[in-house]
Protein backbone atom coordinates (compact mmCIF):
# COMPACT_ATOMS: atom_id res chain seq x y z
CA UNK A 1 0.00 0.00 0.00
CA UNK A 2 1.50 3.38 -0.87
CA UNK A 3 2.26 6.32 1.87
CA UNK A 4 -0.24 8.53 1.71
CA UNK A 5 0.69 12.36 1.55
CA UNK A 6 0.62 14.09 4.56
CA UNK A 7 1.23 17.88 6.01
CA UNK A 8 4.73 18.45 6.28
CA UNK A 9 4.79 21.47 7.88
CA UNK A 10 4.05 22.46 11.11
CA UNK A 11 0.87 25.42 9.69
CA UNK A 12 -2.45 24.36 9.27
CA UNK A 13 -5.35 25.95 8.08
CA UNK A 14 -9.03 25.25 8.99
CA UNK A 15 -11.46 26.17 6.52
CA UNK A 16 -15.27 26.56 7.89
CA UNK A 17 -17.76 27.92 5.27
CA UNK A 18 -20.27 30.20 7.16
CA UNK A 19 -24.01 29.67 7.87
CA UNK A 20 -23.45 27.37 5.08
CA UNK A 21 -26.75 25.84 4.69
CA UNK A 22 -28.70 28.87 4.66
CA UNK A 23 -25.88 30.85 2.64
CA UNK A 24 -26.62 27.71 0.03
CA UNK A 25 -30.51 28.43 0.18
CA UNK A 26 -29.96 31.96 -0.13
CA UNK A 27 -27.59 31.57 -3.20
CA UNK A 28 -30.43 29.39 -4.94
CA UNK A 29 -33.64 32.29 -3.53
CA UNK A 30 -31.41 36.12 -3.62
CA UNK A 31 -34.83 37.74 -2.12
CA UNK A 32 -33.99 36.18 0.80
CA UNK A 33 -30.99 38.12 1.76
CA UNK A 34 -31.00 39.77 4.69
CA UNK A 35 -33.62 38.23 5.81
CA UNK A 36 -34.19 35.42 8.90
CA UNK A 37 -34.11 31.80 7.57
CA UNK A 38 -34.77 28.67 8.90
CA UNK A 39 -33.98 25.26 7.79
CA UNK A 40 -35.35 22.10 9.25
CA UNK A 41 -37.23 18.95 8.31
CA UNK A 42 -39.82 19.93 5.31
CA UNK A 43 -40.36 23.55 6.58
CA UNK A 44 -43.62 22.80 8.10
CA UNK A 45 -43.36 24.35 11.92
CA UNK A 46 -46.93 22.06 12.33
CA UNK A 47 -44.86 19.15 11.65
CA UNK A 48 -42.36 17.31 14.39
CA UNK A 49 -38.69 18.54 13.43
CA UNK A 50 -35.67 20.48 14.12
CA UNK A 51 -33.70 23.14 12.87
CA UNK A 52 -30.71 22.41 10.69
CA UNK A 53 -29.30 25.34 10.24
CA UNK A 54 -30.55 29.15 10.76
CA UNK A 55 -29.08 32.29 9.17
CA UNK A 56 -27.66 35.30 11.80
CA UNK A 57 -30.92 37.28 11.23
CA UNK A 58 -32.44 34.28 12.73
CA UNK A 59 -29.61 33.42 15.38
CA UNK A 60 -30.23 37.03 16.50
CA UNK A 61 -33.41 35.76 18.11
CA UNK A 62 -32.59 33.00 19.76
CA UNK A 63 -33.31 30.56 17.01
CA UNK A 64 -30.26 27.61 17.16
CA UNK A 65 -29.86 24.45 15.62
CA UNK A 66 -31.49 21.36 16.93
CA UNK A 67 -34.34 23.72 18.43
CA UNK A 68 -37.73 22.15 18.09
CA UNK A 69 -39.25 24.03 14.17
CA UNK A 70 -42.41 25.23 16.28
CA UNK A 71 -40.45 26.30 19.49
CA UNK A 72 -38.12 28.36 16.25
CA UNK A 73 -41.39 29.59 14.75
CA UNK A 74 -42.13 31.04 18.14
CA UNK A 75 -38.87 33.04 19.06
CA UNK A 76 -39.03 34.50 15.28
CA UNK A 77 -42.26 34.84 13.83
CA UNK A 78 -41.58 36.35 10.59
CA UNK A 79 -38.67 33.85 9.35
CA UNK A 80 -39.16 32.38 5.95
CA UNK A 81 -38.76 28.43 6.42
CA UNK A 82 -37.70 25.81 3.78
CA UNK A 83 -37.29 22.19 3.91
CA UNK A 84 -34.02 20.39 4.23
CA UNK A 85 -32.54 19.81 0.62
CA UNK A 86 -29.55 17.43 0.87
CA UNK A 87 -28.60 17.14 -2.56
CA UNK A 88 -28.64 20.88 -3.03
CA UNK A 89 -26.14 20.98 -0.37
CA UNK A 90 -23.66 17.94 -1.01
CA UNK A 91 -23.34 19.43 -4.64
CA UNK A 92 -22.28 22.64 -2.78
CA UNK A 93 -19.58 21.10 -0.96
CA UNK A 94 -18.53 19.29 -3.42
CA UNK A 95 -17.34 22.42 -5.63
CA UNK A 96 -16.07 24.17 -2.18
CA UNK A 97 -13.59 21.29 -1.71
CA UNK A 98 -12.85 20.82 -5.34
CA UNK A 99 -11.75 24.62 -5.39
CA UNK A 100 -9.52 23.69 -2.22
CA UNK A 101 -8.33 21.01 -4.30
CA UNK A 102 -7.53 23.59 -7.19
CA UNK A 103 -4.96 25.83 -4.39
CA UNK A 104 -1.51 26.01 -4.61
CA UNK A 105 0.67 27.20 -1.69
CA UNK A 106 4.11 28.23 -1.90
CA UNK A 107 3.85 26.49 -5.74
CA UNK A 108 2.94 22.87 -4.71
CA UNK A 109 -1.12 21.57 -4.41
CA UNK A 110 -2.75 21.70 -0.70
CA UNK A 111 -3.96 18.83 0.49
CA UNK A 112 -7.31 18.76 1.92
CA UNK A 113 -8.74 16.63 4.86
CA UNK A 114 -12.83 16.93 4.47
CA UNK A 115 -14.36 17.13 8.01
CA UNK A 116 -17.79 17.26 6.29
CA UNK A 117 -20.10 19.66 4.24
CA UNK A 118 -18.69 22.81 5.29
CA UNK A 119 -15.18 22.34 6.73
CA UNK A 120 -11.89 21.09 5.89
CA UNK A 121 -8.24 21.09 7.07
CA UNK A 122 -5.60 22.54 4.57
CA UNK A 123 -1.74 21.54 4.89
CA UNK A 124 0.60 22.34 2.02
CA UNK A 125 1.73 19.27 0.26
CA UNK A 126 5.82 17.84 0.07
CA UNK A 127 8.38 19.90 -1.61
CA UNK A 128 6.83 23.20 -0.84
CA UNK A 129 8.89 26.13 -0.97
CA UNK A 130 8.67 28.47 1.25
CA UNK A 131 5.47 29.23 2.97
CA UNK A 132 5.30 33.02 3.75
CA UNK A 133 3.18 34.66 6.07
CA UNK A 134 0.18 31.73 6.31
CA UNK A 135 -2.03 34.82 7.08
CA UNK A 136 -1.61 36.04 3.82
CA UNK A 137 -2.48 32.51 2.10
CA UNK A 138 -5.53 32.11 4.52
CA UNK A 139 -6.74 35.78 3.10
CA UNK A 140 -6.31 34.16 -0.62
CA UNK A 141 -8.28 30.95 0.04
CA UNK A 142 -11.27 32.92 1.47
CA UNK A 143 -10.91 35.08 -1.28
CA UNK A 144 -10.86 32.46 -4.16
CA UNK A 145 -13.32 30.49 -2.00
CA UNK A 146 -16.00 33.58 -2.69
CA UNK A 147 -15.24 34.08 -6.24
CA UNK A 148 -16.02 30.91 -7.51
CA UNK A 149 -18.49 29.54 -5.08
CA UNK A 150 -20.36 32.87 -3.66
CA UNK A 151 -20.12 31.54 0.05
CA UNK A 152 -18.34 33.04 2.79
CA UNK A 153 -15.85 31.15 4.78
CA UNK A 154 -13.78 32.18 7.96
CA UNK A 155 -10.09 30.37 7.78
CA UNK A 156 -8.16 29.71 11.37
CA UNK A 157 -4.74 29.67 10.95
CA UNK A 158 -2.24 26.98 13.66
CA UNK A 159 0.88 25.65 13.95
CA UNK A 160 -1.47 22.06 14.35
CA UNK A 161 -5.14 21.08 13.94
CA UNK A 162 -6.15 22.05 17.29
CA UNK A 163 -5.39 25.25 17.05
CA UNK A 164 -6.37 25.75 13.12
CA UNK A 165 -9.69 24.74 14.59
CA UNK A 166 -10.46 26.92 17.52
CA UNK A 167 -8.81 29.84 15.36
CA UNK A 168 -11.52 29.62 13.19
CA UNK A 169 -13.90 30.38 16.15
CA UNK A 170 -12.22 33.63 16.13
CA UNK A 171 -11.88 33.89 12.91
CA UNK A 172 -15.91 33.89 12.41
CA UNK A 173 -16.78 35.73 16.13
CA UNK A 174 -19.43 38.27 16.02
CA UNK A 175 -19.18 40.61 18.38
CA UNK A 176 -22.13 43.44 19.81
CA UNK A 177 -23.08 45.42 22.39
CA UNK A 178 -20.61 46.64 24.75
CA UNK A 179 -18.17 44.17 23.77
CA UNK A 180 -18.26 45.66 20.07
CA UNK A 181 -17.98 49.17 21.82
CA UNK A 182 -14.87 48.21 23.69
CA UNK A 183 -13.74 47.06 20.61
CA UNK A 184 -13.87 49.79 19.05
CA UNK A 185 -15.98 51.63 15.69
CA UNK A 186 -15.20 48.27 13.69
CA UNK A 187 -16.89 46.00 15.89
CA UNK A 188 -14.14 43.06 16.38
CA UNK A 189 -12.74 42.07 19.49
CA UNK A 190 -8.97 42.38 19.86
CA UNK A 191 -7.48 38.86 21.00
CA UNK A 192 -4.14 38.78 22.83
CA UNK A 193 -1.55 39.89 20.75
CA UNK A 194 -3.67 42.70 18.74
CA UNK A 195 -5.24 40.20 16.21
CA UNK A 196 -9.11 41.42 15.48
CA UNK A 197 -11.28 38.84 16.05
CA UNK A 198 -14.28 38.68 13.53
CA UNK A 199 -12.09 39.48 10.53
CA UNK A 200 -12.48 36.41 8.58
CA UNK A 201 -8.87 35.39 9.15
CA UNK A 202 -7.05 34.64 12.84
CA UNK A 203 -4.05 32.94 13.67
CA UNK A 204 -3.23 30.71 17.30
CA UNK A 205 0.61 29.60 17.71
CA UNK A 206 1.89 27.72 20.61
CA UNK A 207 3.74 31.09 21.59
CA UNK A 208 -0.15 32.75 22.24
CA UNK A 209 -1.24 29.82 23.18
CA UNK A 210 -1.58 30.35 27.19
CA UNK A 211 -2.70 33.99 26.73
CA UNK A 212 -5.62 33.05 24.03
CA UNK A 213 -7.04 30.01 25.48
CA UNK A 214 -5.35 29.34 29.06
CA UNK A 215 -8.21 31.50 30.72
CA UNK A 216 -11.24 29.69 29.53
CA UNK A 217 -12.94 26.80 30.42
CA UNK A 218 -12.09 23.15 29.41
CA UNK A 219 -15.04 22.80 27.30
CA UNK A 220 -13.63 25.56 24.94
CA UNK A 221 -11.28 23.30 23.71
CA UNK A 222 -12.35 21.14 20.54
CA UNK A 223 -13.09 17.61 21.44
CA UNK A 224 -14.24 18.77 25.16
CA UNK A 225 -17.84 18.02 25.67
CA UNK A 226 -19.30 19.21 28.80
CA UNK A 227 -19.39 15.52 30.26
CA UNK A 228 -15.99 15.65 30.10
CA UNK A 229 -15.84 19.26 31.19
CA UNK A 230 -17.66 18.57 34.50
CA UNK A 231 -15.62 15.57 35.19
CA UNK A 232 -12.30 17.73 35.22
CA UNK A 233 -14.18 20.20 37.36
CA UNK A 234 -14.53 17.05 39.50
CA UNK A 235 -10.88 16.74 40.24
CA UNK A 236 -10.72 20.41 40.47
CA UNK A 237 -9.09 21.25 36.98
CA UNK A 238 -11.95 24.25 35.48
CA UNK A 239 -9.43 26.10 32.77
CA UNK A 240 -7.14 25.13 29.89
CA UNK A 241 -4.91 26.40 31.76
CA UNK A 242 -5.06 24.29 34.76
CA UNK A 243 -5.52 21.22 32.18
CA UNK A 244 -2.17 21.74 30.56
CA UNK A 245 -0.50 21.89 33.92
CA UNK A 246 -2.27 18.95 35.74
CA UNK A 247 0.07 15.75 36.33
CA UNK A 248 -0.27 13.54 33.33
CA UNK A 249 -0.34 10.24 35.84
CA UNK A 250 -3.11 11.59 38.14
CA UNK A 251 -5.44 11.98 34.84
CA UNK A 252 -4.23 8.57 33.90
CA UNK A 253 -5.70 7.63 37.06
CA UNK A 254 -8.84 8.89 36.92
CA UNK A 255 -10.03 9.42 34.03
CA UNK A 256 -8.43 6.57 31.91
CA UNK A 257 -4.48 5.68 30.28
CA UNK A 258 -4.96 6.95 27.06
CA UNK A 259 -7.82 9.47 27.55
CA UNK A 260 -6.13 11.46 30.57
CA UNK A 261 -2.84 12.16 28.96
CA UNK A 262 -4.49 13.08 25.93
CA UNK A 263 -6.99 15.81 27.40
CA UNK A 264 -3.73 17.16 29.20
CA UNK A 265 -2.09 17.45 25.65
CA UNK A 266 -4.85 19.55 24.43
CA UNK A 267 -4.76 21.95 27.45
CA UNK A 268 -1.37 22.25 26.02
CA UNK A 269 -2.23 22.84 22.70
CA UNK A 270 -0.60 20.02 21.29
CA UNK A 271 -1.78 17.79 18.19
CA UNK A 272 0.41 15.98 16.49
CA UNK A 273 -2.04 14.78 13.67
CA UNK A 274 -1.37 15.03 10.12
CA UNK A 275 -3.72 16.80 7.21
CA UNK A 276 -4.79 13.85 5.47
CA UNK A 277 -6.48 13.75 2.28
CA UNK A 278 -7.44 10.62 2.38
CA UNK A 279 -11.01 10.19 0.77
CA UNK A 280 -13.26 9.18 3.28
CA UNK A 281 -14.65 6.24 4.08
CA UNK A 282 -17.86 5.24 5.52
CA UNK A 283 -17.59 3.09 8.59
CA UNK A 284 -21.68 2.59 8.67
CA UNK A 285 -24.80 3.81 7.49
CA UNK A 286 -27.92 4.53 9.63
CA UNK A 287 -31.42 5.96 9.13
CA UNK A 288 -33.80 7.74 11.62
CA UNK A 289 -37.37 8.91 11.78
CA UNK A 290 -39.19 11.20 13.36
CA UNK A 291 -42.74 10.39 13.75
CA UNK A 292 -45.85 12.61 13.44
CA UNK A 293 -47.56 10.51 16.37
CA UNK A 294 -45.90 9.08 18.87
CA UNK A 295 -45.67 5.04 18.64
CA UNK A 296 -47.27 3.47 21.31
CA UNK A 297 -48.67 0.04 19.84
CA UNK A 298 -45.35 -2.61 20.29
CA UNK A 299 -45.93 -3.88 16.63
CA UNK A 300 -45.52 -0.63 15.32
CA UNK A 301 -42.63 -0.18 16.99
CA UNK A 302 -41.42 -3.56 15.48
CA UNK A 303 -42.24 -3.00 12.72
CA UNK A 304 -40.42 0.24 12.17
CA UNK A 305 -37.36 -1.02 13.44
CA UNK A 306 -37.45 -3.31 11.11
CA UNK A 307 -38.34 -1.06 8.23
CA UNK A 308 -35.65 1.23 9.15
CA UNK A 309 -33.17 -1.47 9.12
CA UNK A 310 -33.74 -2.64 5.77
CA UNK A 311 -33.30 0.90 4.71
CA UNK A 312 -29.58 1.37 6.05
CA UNK A 313 -29.29 -2.43 4.50
CA UNK A 314 -29.81 -0.96 1.15
CA UNK A 315 -27.37 1.90 1.79
CA UNK A 316 -24.51 -1.09 3.07
CA UNK A 317 -24.90 -3.12 0.00
CA UNK A 318 -23.31 -0.88 -2.29
CA UNK A 319 -20.58 -0.48 -0.51
CA UNK A 320 -20.33 -4.38 -0.33
CA UNK A 321 -18.83 -4.72 3.33
CA UNK A 322 -20.49 -6.99 5.55
CA UNK A 323 -21.91 -6.07 9.07
CA UNK A 324 -20.06 -6.15 12.09
CA UNK A 325 -22.81 -4.18 14.44
CA UNK A 326 -26.16 -3.07 15.19
CA UNK A 327 -27.30 -0.69 16.57
CA UNK A 328 -30.68 1.31 17.37
CA UNK A 329 -31.81 4.78 19.01
CA UNK A 330 -34.88 5.43 20.30
CA UNK A 331 -36.34 9.18 21.81
CA UNK A 332 -39.29 8.92 23.98
CA UNK A 333 -41.81 11.68 24.68
CA UNK A 334 -41.45 14.39 25.87
CA UNK A 335 -37.54 14.05 24.59
CA UNK A 336 -35.35 11.35 26.22
CA UNK A 337 -32.54 9.10 24.39
CA UNK A 338 -31.40 5.88 24.40
CA UNK A 339 -29.17 3.96 22.41
CA UNK A 340 -28.31 0.23 22.64
CA UNK A 341 -25.67 -1.77 19.72
CA UNK A 342 -24.59 -5.27 20.10
CA UNK A 343 -21.99 -6.26 18.06
CA UNK A 344 -22.36 -9.98 15.59
CA UNK A 345 -20.95 -12.78 16.49
CA UNK A 346 -19.93 -13.17 12.58
CA UNK A 347 -20.55 -10.09 9.45
CA UNK A 348 -23.37 -10.74 7.77
CA UNK A 349 -25.63 -8.80 5.12
CA UNK A 350 -28.98 -10.96 6.02
CA UNK A 351 -31.58 -8.33 6.02
CA UNK A 352 -33.93 -11.22 7.76
CA UNK A 353 -30.94 -11.69 10.46
CA UNK A 354 -29.87 -7.93 10.51
CA UNK A 355 -33.52 -6.67 10.91
CA UNK A 356 -33.72 -9.62 14.00
CA UNK A 357 -30.94 -8.13 15.88
CA UNK A 358 -32.89 -4.52 15.50
CA UNK A 359 -35.65 -6.17 16.70
CA UNK A 360 -33.83 -7.92 19.67
CA UNK A 361 -32.33 -4.97 21.02
CA UNK A 362 -35.70 -3.22 21.66
CA UNK A 363 -35.99 -6.16 24.06
CA UNK A 364 -33.48 -3.92 25.79
CA UNK A 365 -35.38 -0.36 26.45
CA UNK A 366 -38.75 0.42 28.33
CA UNK A 367 -41.75 -0.77 26.40
CA UNK A 368 -44.57 1.55 27.99
CA UNK A 369 -43.37 5.12 26.84
CA UNK A 370 -44.72 6.65 23.97
CA UNK A 371 -41.74 6.83 21.62
CA UNK A 372 -41.08 10.21 18.92
CA UNK A 373 -38.40 8.72 17.37
CA UNK A 374 -36.50 5.62 15.87
CA UNK A 375 -33.15 5.17 14.36
CA UNK A 376 -31.58 2.09 13.37
CA UNK A 377 -27.21 2.39 12.59
CA UNK A 378 -25.36 -0.52 11.20
CA UNK A 379 -21.79 -0.65 10.83
CA UNK A 380 -19.07 -2.34 8.54
CA UNK A 381 -16.04 -3.94 8.75
CA UNK A 382 -13.05 -2.35 7.27
CA UNK A 383 -12.51 -1.59 3.65
CA UNK A 384 -9.22 -3.91 2.40
CA UNK A 385 -6.81 -1.92 3.74
CA UNK A 386 -8.04 -0.51 6.72
CA UNK A 387 -9.61 3.37 7.16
Amino acid sequence: MSERPRATTNVVLHVDLDQFIAAVEVLRRPELAGKPVIVGGRGDPTERAVVSTASYEARAHGVGSGMPLRLAVRKCPDAVLLPVDHAAYDQASAGVMDTLRSLEWSGVPVLVEVLGWDEAFLGPGPGHGDLGDPKTFAQNVRDVVLERTRLRSGVGVGDNKLQAKLATGFAKQRVDGALAREAGAGGHEPGPDGQLRGTGVYRITHETWDAEMGHRPTDALWGIGAKTAKRLAGLGIETVADLGAASAEGLAAAIGPTTGPWLRRLGRGADTSPVDPSPWVARGHGHEETFQQDLVEWSDIVAATRRLCGECLTDVVKEDRPVTRVEIKVRYKPFFTVTRGHKLPEPTLDADRLADEAEALLDRIEKDRPIRLIGVRLEMAPPPGGY
